[in-house]
């Protein structure tokens, strides 16, 4: 007997949903019965060159048109959910706080978070990489995640039921050759996810990391092709994985199919961190 995945009436915010993983982890929950509220610094209607100092990816993204999050709440409306698109970014406290409260006027609640946003343009060797860059690096994919959790907390409490899925990675539990500020801070987020799935289980609430390894979003394919063979050579399937895969992930993680799994490192890598030669 098949055993669905159903998310009907619950609410999630995915943050960092322009794109890429985020987009595919709107997408799916929608197609689960969530309504979702996508945030994202990048919002088609509100791009300009002004939006470039964000970063080299954000320049791409606006100038190559991967900029999804509006279209991707279109997408999701389609489906007869319920979705808005929200510019917010995650190091800015109000913003969180403004995102979470129209989530709650116009959706009814947020019972799901996926924090998504993140940061991985700082590419140096440790002696080489930029203080300015780290300090970013940790406001954005740790502190962010920080303020996302701490704003819908206390809806999930009043709720007796939350999903936090944090977006980890295996730079975080491997290392990164050449991203110390990006393995350090995904490191950090599997100590909170850790933390907020101890202080929530009380209150219903679970807490867990999704570990994704090379996986083939906007981002990979702008990478070096030989460097991208060299990694994906070093999964089990010789090959990277797809958006899709973590969502689906997230998506059983959400659900209540998975109530009794709270504080895990979910690899989702092809088996990278395994001895494969």
């Amino acid at each position: 007997m098949a055993i669905e995945i159903d998310l009907s009436g619950r609410v999630g915010l995915v943050t960092g949903g322009s794109r890429g993983l985020g987009r595919a982890d709107a997408l799916t929950l929608a197609r689960a019965g969530a309504d979702v509220v996508i945030a994202d610094l990048l919002v088609e209607s509100e791009l300009s060159e002004a939006t470039d100092a964000y970063g080299p990816l954000a320049q791409v993204a606006r100038t190559q048109g991967l900029v999804q999050t509006e279209s991707a709440a279109a997408e999701i409306r389609a489906m007869g959910r319920k979705a808005i698109a929200v510019r917010c970014d995650v190091t800015d406290r109000d913003q969180v706080a403004a995102a979470v409260a129209r989530a709650v006027e116009e959706l009814g609640s947020v019972y799901i978070l996926v924090n998504n946003a993140g940061t991985l343009d700082h590419v140096g060797q440790f002696s080489d990489q930029q203080p300015e860059l780290w300090e970013r690096d940790l406001r954005v994919n740790l502190t962010g995640a920080f303020n996302c959790a701490q704003a819908v907390w206390p809806h999930m409490k009043e709720r007796g039921w939350g999903r936090i899925v944090n977006m980890a990675s295996v730079a975080g539990t491997l290392g990164g050759f050449g991203q110390a500020s990006y393995s350090a801070t995904k490191a950090g987020l599997l100590g909170l996810t850790k933390t907020l799935a101890m202080e929530g289980g009380r209150h219903g609430i679970t807490s867990n990391a999704v570990v994704p390894g090379i996986i083939g979003t906007e981002a990979f394919h702008m990478a070096n092709a030989a460097m991208n063979e060299r990694i994906a050579s070093r999964t089990v399937f010789k090959r990277p994985g797809e958006p899709q895969d973590i969502a689906n992930a997230i998506a059983w993680l959400c659900s209540d199919l998975a109530a009794y799994v709270t504080g895990i490192e979910l690899n989702v890598s092809g088996g990278v961190e395994l001895f494969v030669f």
